[in-house]
């Protein structure tokens, strides 16, 4: 095993991937931007190297400055997260020319998978259903890419080749929106993943979004863990995934497995991934993409399998066997992972920065929250939007609901819009309660009802609570005459209090 890893990403994974460095006694040492400089991650690692300004572009993109950091440290494997980074076959030759090792997939099998055109092809290959689409080469003409897109038919969604997570994708329901989304993708796909390159696929109708977790490790060995339900999505970004699957039956599920470790058996897949599928309403599946990384909804599968899959990553890549068969995989129960993110869902989920005043993570059994924020800490507009990942489990569906639905109500973040009264408002509908939906559902309910307001006015009462707690923190601890600290009055008060 390792004895130093460098975590070559920032925020909850980054705390993620510390937290299974220091289960398994591996020294962590993170690499973090000038913006990441107070981060909860540079906290908690073992080791911190700052890399850069805040751009990605000049510090989390930065292979060399990462290398180079991993070096001076004598770190001796990289383990590159989700996004950035972790899907660059590039960064991950470079990384074991370099005499490291690359926590994740060998570059080929980057190359022959990540790539979303060579993945479909490979699919096609092996006889897995694939969604009708168009490749473009490289630098495309417009006049070109728009005379494949009308052979292709409207609507249509245009996506990145090296991509994954929604960026650099585009729904065009019309001729005249083509040219316009086509470089907004393209330009969006170069700034998140280095490549430019886009290809077309047809949009199907009220799909549902459904991915299969693979692990492979260097002896040819191959398991899948069962699926996660991804449908609840928001501009093609998953908001909130679950496990078991409404719509996944055990036949279907033995179909979506075997897919997916054929498709990675036949690119020479190692380490963890995911197979991403759409599936109709008659049950027909096609192969969508493979995330040649771990995902960000990998605690759901964590909690069904009782798994820790970032501790697997880092055995594998070291050279151990897989420690189960496919027969040893068993699924407990259901989970829910809610993604808790910087945005105003009474604005449109319009990004929210600031300081985050007050921050209080809800707890109890079958409750996880996997953070990157803590209490004061500043959310800049630099990164993504996610500030952490409560994951619920229980016996059945229902019952993961109805936990979850107590955690959003105890999480606490002030200072800030959250989208957790979205998520306390979806977890009441009659749709979702019901499993009936797909990836349009949020298209088809844009009203959602008992929204409760932004995250304005909690904050708003935060505040004026702690200028009255500031104010009394003036005040001796204890007055005349009393037995008993006002400190310790206003603190049972407030943890009374249900604001």
């Amino acid at each position: 095993m390792f004895k130093k890893i460098l975590i070559a990403n920032r925020g909850e994974i980054a705390v993620r991937v510390i937290r299974a460095c220091r289960d398994l006694g591996i020294t962590s040492a993170v690499v973090f931007s000038e913006a990441d400089r107070k981060s909860l991650a540079v906290r908690l690692a073992d080791e911190a190297y700052p890399i850069g300004p805040p751009p990605v572009k000049e510090s989390y993109l930065s292979m060399e400055k990462i290398i180079a950091a991993a070096q001076r440290c004598d770190a001796q494997a990289i383990h590159p997260g989700y996004g950035l980074l972790s899907e660059n076959s590039i960064f991950a030759q470079a990384v074991e020319e370099a005499g490291l090792v690359f926590i994740g997939p060998k570059a080929n099998a980057i190359l022959k998978l990540g790539d979303k055109v060579r993945a479909r092809r490979l699919a096609q290959s092996c006889s897995v259903p694939i969604v009708p689409g168009v490749e473009l080469p490289l630098n495309v003409s417009e006049a070109d890419a728009l005379a494949e897109s009308e052979k292709l038919g409207f609507p249509l969604l245009i996506k990145a080749q090296a991509g994954g997570g929604g960026k650099g994708m585009r729904k065009v329901e019309r001729k005249s929106d083509f040219a316009s989304a086509l470089k907004l993708a393209s330009s969006e796909a170069l700034s998140y993943f280095g490549n430019g390159a886009v290809y077309l696929e047809k949009y199907l109708s009220r799909p549902r979004h459904i991915e299969i977790q693979i692990l492979a490790d260097a002896f040819g060995n191959c398991i899948h863990l069962g699926e996660r339900e991804c449908s609840i999505q928001r501009r093609h970004q998953k908001l909130l995934e679950e496990s078991p699957s409404v719509v996944v039956d055990a036949n279907l599920r033995r179909k979506l497995g075997e897919a997916a470790v054929t498709l990675a058996t036949n690119a020479g897949y190692l380490n963890a991934g995911t197979v991403e599928f759409l599936v109709d309403e008659y049950k027909n599946f096609y192969f969508l993409e493979v995330n040649t990384r771990l995902q960000v909804e990998h605690p759901v599968t964590e909690m069904l399998t009782g798994l820790d899959l970032v501790a697997l990553q880092m055995k594998i890549a070291a050279g151990e066997k897989l420690p189960l068969a496919q027969e040893d995989v068993k699924w407990n129960g259901h989970a829910i992972e809610c993604r808790i993110n910087a945005e105003d869902p009474a604005q449109n989920f319009f990004p929210s920065s600031g300081k985050i005043d007050v921050y209080r993570e809800p707890a109890g059994p079958g409750v996880r929250v996997d953070s990157g924020v803590y209490q004061g800490w500043e959310v800049g507009l630099f990164y993504d939007s996610l500030l952490a990942k409560l994951i619920c489990w229980g016996p059945n569906r229902a019952a993961a609901i109805s936990r979850m639905r107590r955690a959003l109500e105890e999480f606490r973040i002030f200072g800030i819009a959250t989208n957790i009264p979205f998520h306390e408002s979806l977890l009441t509908h009659r749709r979702f309660n019901e499993g009936d939906f797909s990836t349009f559902f949020l298209e088809e309910e844009k009203e959602l009802p008992d929204l409760r307001p932004s995250g304005l006015i909690p904050a708003l009462i935060g505040a004026v609570l702690f200028k009255e707690l500031k104010r009394q923190s003036a005040a001796p601890a204890a007055s005349a005459g009393r037995t008993t600290s006002v400190w310790k009055e206003e603190a049972r008060r407030a943890g009374l209090r249900q604001w």
